[in-house]
């Protein structure tokens, strides 16, 4: 890989959409991100449309079904492929009723399968201890790409609790795999201020975060990548030399 970092991410993302391994389509580094961006979009329509038609009958019959019996049903005969499919078109009202209903585990299997851009009136309303849940799961399987994918879908104070729980190598995985790049500096914002140092320096630890660590480096506002020069001293050398470039 080179040092196109939203290239890299977007690669990742690419390669779960098409559900392949991203070194498949390492021959892909040196295209625009928001080429790589826009073509991901466009695949997971064209996978979402796909039978639009019988999930949308299938959206209108759910409406008579008891909201505890479609959560059964969801569970032991949808599965979260076709539940993901369907959250897209179902009642605001009726997806959330339903999403309370179902467990965490199961409903961190949809978020997996799920167009977040679909159904972001539904992920906006579900409740905080019902996120919370999923979130912990995701973050238990290492999920950071579906993670990532939900944060912009969620209200400010729904994202502050979730990043309390989660450890800081984590929160550079879920920043570097970000739908929106632009909300980084804004997401950020809702760490408490000490936090931020202490996620950039993990990076110290573990090789593999030193791209991620970059990379949000270089979406935060020059304010605050200001605040993390006195910080940067901490990391291993090769790291430290590229970070103090960064942020200058």
């Amino acid at each position: 890989m080179t040092d196109n970092y939203e290239a890299e991410a977007e690669i990742l993302k690419l390669a779960r959409v098409l559900g392949v391994e991203p070194e498949r389509l390492a021959y892909l580094a040196r295209v625009d991100a928001g080429d790589l961006r826009v073509f991901r979009e466009r695949v997971t329509d064209t996978l979402f449309d796909a039978n639009l038609a019988v999930l949308q009958r299938m959206a209108l019959a759910a409406r008579i079904v008891p909201g505890a019996v479609l959560a059964k049903i969801a569970e032991k005969v949808f599965g979260p492929l076709l539940c993901a499919r369907i959250a897209g078109v179902v009642d605001v009202a009726r997806g959330v009723d339903v999403a309370k209903r179902l467990s965490p585990r199961f409903l961190s299997e949809v978020a997996a399968d799920l167009d977040p851009r679909r159904a972001s009136a539904i992920i906006s309303r579900i409740p905080l201890e019902t996120v919370l849940a999923v979130a912990a799961e995701l973050a238990d399987r290492a999920d950071w790409i579906t993670l990532g994918r939900f944060v912009g879908h969620l209200p400010d104070p729904t994202v502050r609790r979730c990043l309390e729980e989660i450890d800081d190598p984590g929160l550079l995985r879920i920043a570097f795999v970000l739908d929106d790049k632009n909300r980084i500096d804004h997401v950020v914002g809702l760490l408490p201020a000490h936090r931020l140092g202490r996620v950039i320096t993990a990076a110290g630890a573990d090789e593999d975060l030193w791209t991620p660590a970059l990379d949000l480096l270089n979406h935060l506002s020059a304010e605050r990548r200001g605040t993390l020069a006195p910080m940067l001293g901490a990391l291993p050398e090769g790291l430290r030399e590229r970070a103090q470039a960064t942020i200058k």
